[in-house]
């Protein structure tokens, strides 16, 4: 009798260790499954590399991309976005939206104009000027497609270069929302009130 009772204890504990091991692994599917969803169409993590959106953005930080709102809406002009850079689909670039699909686009003098009106942009490091230092323009921002900027105008590959150019709506990945580290640089990425 007793020694049929340790068999049934010893039954019980090896199907309840299969049991739990059994809620492990599927916690553990759901959870990846969940982090793939949340990756491949809600929010991931971006880190900037280098100093081409200065002072706004830099070297080192870590962002959240918000891949979830342009799904139902588009691109705005002063947006922070993440995209894959157009020659090179393997790397990813993060620029400021200036023009949108439509949008004449002009630099001269040091200042950026778009449909004719200067921009007041008090959020970048030094004036701007088009590729190797001309003027650049007037151009149209065609359908679909967006021209964008870095902050830094002097140390930025961006829509001024042709092998960026105006970006398509399809590369583009996400907007920047939050800079999450290190934690001294924690901030929501904002529009600035001048492109509002």
């Amino acid at each position: 009798m007793v020694f049929s009772y340790g068999i049934i204890t010893l039954i019980g504990v090896s199907t309840m260790g299969k049991t739990e091991i059994r809620e492990y692994i599927e916690a553990f599917l759901i959870a990846v499954l969940l982090a793939l969803f949340i990756i491949i169409f809600i929010a991931q993590s971006f880190m900037v590399q280098g100093s081409s959106m200065e002072p706004s953005l830099h070297n080192g930080q870590r962002l959240i991309v918000d891949k979830l709102s342009y799904r139902f809406g588009s691109p705005k002009l002063g947006d922070v976005i993440v995209f894959r850079y157009p020659t090179d689909p393997s790397r990813k670039f993060i620029k400021r939206v200036i023009g949108v699909p439509g949008d004449e686009i002009l630099i001269k003098g040091g200042y950026v104009y778009v449909n004719g009106e200067r921009l007041v942009e008090t959020y970048i490091n030094g004036p701007t000027y088009g590729a190797y230092a001309s003027d650049y323009g007037p151009v149209i921002v065609p359908e679909n497609s967006y021209f964008v900027l870095g902050d830094n105008r002097r140390k930025s590959d961006d829509s001024r270069f042709q092998d960026v150019g105006f970006v398509p709506r399809n590369l583009i990945l996400g907007r920047a929302v939050v800079v999450y580290w290190p934690l001294n640089t924690i901030k929501i990425i904002r529009v600035p009130e001048s492109l509002r």
